[in-house]
């Protein structure tokens, strides 16, 4: 039986991710909170990983503003513990599948940046990610993953999505910023696409590398916000556009964050559908907290 190692199983995508995992049948899945395991740990990360043949790392300093007033904290969980991973996964011959971000890129460009587009993160926690991606695909060339995701949302733990959810019901209207645009992405579709892929790779069908795991389409935070609205039968007119301007924050944000998905296809595997699907499924079924 396929033995599964998944870390950060605590955190919303995490938690996504087992209960996908443990759906299925012909899997033995170990998944770890912070708890269970400290990924900073390099005796602990050796031990965790041996027995297995594949580790999904969806442990992160995820504190965006935090992470720039802390940059060797963030990269010492984003960066030298990805290292960890990967030198264990190396020695042991297991595949891995690092969760990363768009925020390696630097937000100016034009249209979506493809898989193999130039990094050049605009802040520290996007300086922490690419140290970990970097290593990743140092160490383990030919069995190493990374998946970059975007503007997550889901059941479990704090999003933008359930921020409005909660705000419309506390105010009459809303301003929210209309300058950055992105992909909505429901962690649960991530977390089964992160399932089909470490399928694939362990059948030999997709080649190492970097993958962008955000759903199609593009939108701005008040495009979201306004399909919230909508999708729940709020008057989408309560959220007025703003710009980023109106709300200064400690790290700097990428105004363009949409990706490329080419790279699926060259494995047989379907992009993540359009993200106003995935928004329409999830609030249906509840699973936005």
């Amino acid at each position: 039986m396929t033995r599964l190692l998944v870390t950060g199983a605590g955190g919303m995508l995490g938690r996504d991710l087992s209960a996908v995992l443990r759906a299925r049948g012909d899997l033995s899945v170990r998944a770890t909170t912070r708890a269970d395991l400290d990924i900073t740990d390099p005796d602990a990360v050796q031990a965790a990983v041996a027995g297995h043949d594949l580790v999904l790392n969806t442990a992160a300093w995820t504190d965006v503003d935090g992470a720039e007033a802390d940059e060797e904290g963030a990269t010492a969980v984003n960066g030298d513990a990805v290292a960890q991973l990967a030198r264990a996964c190396a020695a042991t011959g297991a595949r891995m599948i690092q969760v990363s971000t768009d925020y390696v890129f630097a937000g100016d460009a034009t249209e979506p940046y493809p898989e193999d587009a130039i990094t050049s993160p605009v802040n520290a926690y996007g300086r922490s990610k690419l140290a970990g991606e970097l290593a990743v695909r140092k160490l383990l060339p030919d069995t190493g993953y990374v998946v970059r995701t975007a503007w997550l949302y889901g059941e479990h733990g704090p999003n933008f999505v359930a921020t409005m959810l909660r705000l419309a019901e506390e105010r009459e209207s809303l301003d929210v910023v209309d300058d950055q645009r992105g992909q909505p992405t429901w962690s649960y579709r991530l977390a089964e696409q992160l399932v089909a892929l470490a399928d694939a790779a362990l059948a030999g069908h997709a080649a190492p590398g970097v993958y962008h795991g955000t759903a199609s389409g593009e939108t701005t935070w008040y495009g979201l916000a306004r399909a919230v609205f909508a999708l729940r039968g709020l008057d989408p007119d309560r959220v007025r556009p703003t710009t980023s301007d109106r709300y200064r924050r400690p790290a700097p944000r990428p105004a363009y964050s949409v990706l490329g998905h080419d790279r699926w296809r060259a494995a047989n595997l379907r992009p993540l559908a359009d993200w106003r699907s995935a928004l329409a499924d999830a609030l249906a079924a509840g699973r936005t907290r």
